[in-house]
């Protein structure tokens, strides 16, 4: 039998996720020949098509069925005076996904990269093989340089039974049939905790079941609590310091879930958010000599290569933070490194975060433990969306912007956000923790008004005051002053 043509790429990718897309449009830009692989139909990864767009847009669409804004702002129930339909929450999901895939692809074949749809497996250092499987039929693609962004899958504990219509991963939940009457979401982490805040408010009776004591523990104390209120404000039943022990899912009538306490929760549908996983046995890893580590995650440098020193590893693969707009990040840094550019040479030194639950809400750097825990005189200064007007305007009577600044130059450590719009107000804050900037920046910085931008002159002024012990002015600290 013939030995199989082999094609020829300065780089090939394999995942055409965020990290994947963003690095082989880089490497584009540099003048390079790419080559994507792709295991799906479409571009985007899980970020458009089953992950982060899909599940963002579907919060904006239980914000406006449930007319949640509406009734915050006019008093005046303007929801659908029908119980919305699967049709009516997925439709509009269907819509942006299909668009932003699109668009996905549209930039790949602007800039000359190559997609190839398979799934990728390593032959050797230099070769991936494109087919249905690694022993299958299909193209060999040499690259000089190699970059593996393969993502990740939600992770599936055989307990429960996902072969159940009724019960699903947090991929499978664009796939419902009907909206359920009651959900049980195992695992209060950032995806169940966005997914019971969006079901909550469509009406459907929540339970949120997890083995620790706290929403969101990486967050700022004073947004995980603020969450927690709002989320029981919503319905949301929390079941803390509780596993599930038993899953039994009949064909017709309740899922029964027993927990270690010995309680069963009695639900229609089940919700299981028990982390991601990234499915690096399918790369045949030992084929090229790349090393994984016990978690069966890809050890990386600074650069972001692998053992093998002309195979890099970005986004989902290599672990923490694995978001989108990080992984893209690291993408782009990986081909910059991979070309020889410097155009980009490292991660930024601050990384946002957004959740995007009922409220939304965003952080960027130190949380008060953290500065606690350092040793740093601090001070806090808080600017609540109800003493802003536009805060009153949009409705938001319980957000807050919240900065922590170091007490003997007024220094930004730390900015946390809850409430609307909270992942763009925290870019402000963002911007001065890249620049080492502090309380003087805000203070001197005309916003336009009236905006929510506003708020960091009230929360640097209150850090202010509190800090030349002069006490809380209501007059100032309310009507939007300074």
């Amino acid at each position: 039998m013939p030995t199989p043509a082999v094609n020829e790429f300065d780089l090939v990718v394999i995942g055409a996720g965020p990290a994947g897309c963003a690095a082989a449009n880089t490497a584009a830009l540099l003048g390079k020949k790419v080559a994507v692989v792709e295991r799906s139909a479409t571009v985007g990864g899980a970020a458009i098509n089953t992950g982060t767009i899909p599940s963002k847009t579907l919060r904006e669409t239980a914000l406006a069925l449930s007319g949640l804004k509406a009734r915050a702002l006019y008093g005046v129930d303007l929801s659908l005076r029908r119980e919305a339909t699967v049709d009516d929450f997925l439709r509009h999901e269907r819509q942006v996904r299909t668009v932003e895939a699109a668009q996905s692809r549209h930039l790949l074949d602007r800039f000359g990269v190559t997609v190839l749809q398979g799934t990728g497996s390593f032959v050797d250092a230099h070769t991936v093989r494109v087919g249905a499987s690694a022993t299958g039929s299909g193209g060999l693609f040499r690259g000089e340089k190699i970059i593996i962004a393969i993502g990740s899958v939600p992770s599936r504990p055989a307990m429960f039974p996902f072969e159940h219509n009724r019960v699903h991963d947090s991929d499978e939940l664009l796939y419902l049939t009907a909206m359920p009457r009651s959900l049980a979401v195992i695992g209060a982490g950032v995806i169940g905790s966005e997914y019971a805040c969006m079901f909550a408010v469509l009406g459907t009776r929540v339970h949120l079941i997890d083995g620790r004591d706290t929403l969101l523990p990486f967050l700022d104390a004073d947004l995980s609590k603020a969450l927690a209120a709002s989320m029981t404000r919503q319905g949301v039943v929390f079941h803390w310091k509780e596993n599930v022990v038993k899953c039994e899912a009949p064909r017709i009538g309740e899922i029964v879930l027993t927990l270690t306490s010995g309680n069963e929760v009695l639900v229609d549908h089940l919700l299981v958010c028990a982390g991601r996983t990234s499915p690096t046995a399918e790369l045949n890893p030992a084929a090229a000599g790349v090393g994984l580590s016990s978690r069966g995650l890809v050890p990386v440098d600074e650069h972001y290569r692998t053992t093998v020193p002309h195979i890099y590893a970005v986004g989902d693969v290599i672990g923490f933070p694995a978001l989108a707009s990080t992984s893209a990040e690291q993408g782009r840094v990986a081909a910059c490194h991979a070309c020889g550019s410097d155009f980009k040479k490292t991660l930024a030194a601050v990384l946002p975060a957004g959740i995007y639950t009922i409220p939304e809400l965003s952080t960027a750097g130190l949380t008060e433990a953290q500065v606690r825990e350092k040793g740093i005189d601090y001070v806090v200064g808080r600017g609540d969306y109800a003493h802003n007007p536009r805060g009153q305007i949009i409705g938001d009577k319980t957000g807050f912007l919240k900065l922590i600044f170091q007490a003997s130059d007024m220094k930004l450590l730390g900015v946390h956000v809850i409430g609307e719009q909270a992942t763009e107000l925290v870019h402000i804050g963002l911007t001065a923790l890249m620049i080492g900037a502090g309380a003087e920046l805000f203070m001197n910085t005309c916003y336009n008004y009236p905006t929510l931008g506003d708020l960091y002159k009230l929360a640097a002024a209150d850090a202010l005051l509190k800090r030349n012990k002069l006490g809380r002015d209501p007059a100032i600290l309310e009507d939007g002053g300074w």
